[in-house]
């Protein structure tokens, strides 16, 4: 079982109330299961909402957040350990350090900013760990087609596609990361 699941995701709740339940979903499932919340660090948005849910279901949220992002009132105080950090970076290889696997909510730039570089460092070999989109919505449809585009321009294999799990419940993402076996690929074959 991949206990300290890391999630990427907005610090905005966005416009559709699905994304906030996802959010809250997540967070219960996580604490109910026993898995631990490793994310970074704010209390608002789905930042906030999922690791609110994971502490009113008895679970664990580990917050790692930039000393930048404290001083601008965003961190959560109400968490099992909050971890300051010095910058963005930091924040990103400690939450890759402590994680088993990776799933990212909707969120803006930053999400996806966090999402395609954990997912490129298991491409290249630096964490064989799973990751996945938690698809409220369709909210990663548009992302997905693109991806599909990308692998058929050659800008990527199309069986490394694969490797990006895609669910629109957090229960069944979550029997796919218990399910999930690293591939071996021959990263550099074309």
């Amino acid at each position: 079982m991949h206990n300290n699941i890391c999630v990427f995701c907005g610090a905005s709740e966005g416009v559709n109330s699905a994304y906030a339940d996802t959010a809250r979903r997540l967070g219960q499932t996580l604490a109910v299961q026993g898995r631990r919340l490793i994310y970074g660090g704010g209390k608002k948005g789905l930042m906030g909402i999922v690791a609110d849910a994971v502490m009113a279901a008895g679970g664990e949220a580990i917050g790692i957040i930039p000393e930048r992002l404290v001083e601008a009132e965003t961190a959560h105080r109400g968490l099992t350990t909050l971890e300051v950090v010095s910058d963005m970076h930091t924040r990103k290889a400690r939450m890759a350090a402590l994680a088993d696997g990776f799933i990212a909510l909707p969120g803006g730039i930053g999400t996806l900013e966090e999402l395609f570089e954990i997912w490129t460092w298991g491409q290249i070999g630096y964490h064989s760990k799973p990751v996945g989109l938690l698809d409220v919505e369709g909210f990663y449809r548009p992302l997905n087609d693109f991806l599909r585009h990308v692998a058929d321009q050659g800008f990527m294999r199309h069986d490394y596609l694969d490797t990006l799990y895609i669910s629109e419940t957090p229960q069944t993402l979550l029997c796919q990361f218990d399910d999930y076996q690293p591939k071996k690929y021959d990263r550099w074959a074309k």
